[in-house]
């Protein structure tokens, strides 16, 4: 493709140069403006993009503010479940917003991300709601392509999918593994694109996986994506039911179980 024809946002492109702006140096300056000591954040962070997870911890009075976490957008949130010690962080919603706080909490001491968002359903294998652990993700939106060459996919780390085979067999809520769409753009989810996008057998419509995937891929860091597929995109009346406590119940046993799984396999090395 010529330089005339080549979109800007695969212009210029050297994916083996280093980062001109850096996050630990924009939590440098914020450490500073703010006056706050240098914290490490847990060593298990949540991404919860709909924010019901926080909101039902903090409504339980389970979770406390970390002081440390200097992001200029977000709050990040800490609480203790089954002997483990959790970040969550809610409401970074979208690809860019997803990876701009994962390389911010990577670089304060994250060893591993787990991300939760609600999906749309794409193909109707059963009634919502029930989750996805996102083996894969279709690559339309912007930000995975800062971090990757252009291909079709970002993958889920090979060793974490490995070492969560089987992990969610005896939960009652289902936990099902397969492809997802990552969209920038839900309202402008065209019923050719569902069409086309359900022909290639992807599952869901959500908004970070793909980014996600390709950061984790570039960086080298553990980051693993479920699906919460609750909607089937407006369609039907009655739409938008997560379960019981807004899903949040299901949610964090699935977080908890995928992190001790983690642990015990080794792919999560504490301490």
């Amino acid at each position: 493709m010529s330089d005339e024809k080549r979109p800007p946002i695969l212009a210029d492109k050297n994916y083996d140069m280093p980062s001109a702006f850096t996050p630990e140096n924009l939590l440098r300056e914020a450490r500073r403006q703010k006056a706050a000591p240098v914290d490490p954040v847990p060593d298990i962070c949540l991404l919860d993009p709909d924010g019901d997870v926080v909101r039902r911890l903090k409504a339980d009075g389970r979770a406390r503010r970390h002081e440390g976490w200097v992001c200029y957008h977000t709050e990040l949130y800490v609480f203790d479940e089954n002997g483990l010690t959790l970040g969550v962080l809610g409401c970074a919603v979208g690809s860019s917003f997803a990876v701009l706080v994962a390389e911010e909490l990577f670089v304060s001491g994250c060893k591993l991300l787990i991300s939760v968002t609600s999906a749309g359903q794409i193909t109707p294998v059963q009634a919502p709601p029930y989750f996805i652990l996102i083996d894969r993700a279709l690559r339309d939106e912007g930000t995975s392509y800062h971090y990757m060459p252009p291909s079709n996919y970002s993958d889920a780390p090979e060793a974490l999918l490995g070492a969560l085979e089987g992990a969610f067999d005896d939960l009652e809520i289902p936990v099902l593994k397969g492809a997802t769409w990552t969209t920038d753009a839900p309202f402008r989810e065209t019923q050719d694109a569902i069409d086309g996008v359900r022909r290639h057998g992807l599952l869901a419509v959500e908004m970070e996986a793909a980014a996600l995937y390709a950061f984790a891929r570039a960086r080298g860091k553990p980051v693993i994506c479920f699906a919460h597929v609750t909607n089937q995109m407006g369609q039907t009346e009655g739409d938008f039911e997560k379960g019981p406590a807004d899903g949040t119940t299901d949610a964090l046993r699935i977080v908890l179980k995928a992190a001790q799984r983690l642990i015990d396999t080794g792919e999560l090395p504490l301490g």
